[in-house]
């Protein structure tokens, strides 16, 4: 697996100091802190475009709404189909937060 080859000490730490915010708001001054402006920007716009593929819409309208590559949204796509299934295990997760907020 492609994970595989990712793991080790630092991105351990990476991804349990993630794992450890509270809140939303601690995440924003985390990532403020980690990122440009434009890696987070690039990362929310992948997940949208993953909810998008997702939802069956056309690349033109995703790349329309999203501002997003024809190549990002392949990538995106790619994952969804071939990958670890994390954006739909995302996606579900925020799709069931929203259901229990509106109720």
């Amino acid at each position: 697996m492609q994970i595989d080859k990712l793991r080790g000490k630092e991105l351990d730490q990476l991804f349990n100091s993630i794992l450890s915010l509270k809140d939303l708001e601690e995440c924003y001054r985390f990532f403020d802190d980690l990122c440009t402006v434009n890696e987070i920007q690039s990362l929310a716009q992948r997940l949208e475009v993953a909810r998008m593929l997702r939802e069956g819409k056309t690349y033109h309208k995703i790349e329309t709404e999203t501002g997003a590559s024809t190549a990002t949204i392949s990538r995106v796509k790619r994952c969804l189909n071939y990958g670890n299934d994390a954006y739909e295990m995302a996606l579900e997760r925020i799709k069931k937060e929203d259901a229990e907020t509106a109720e």
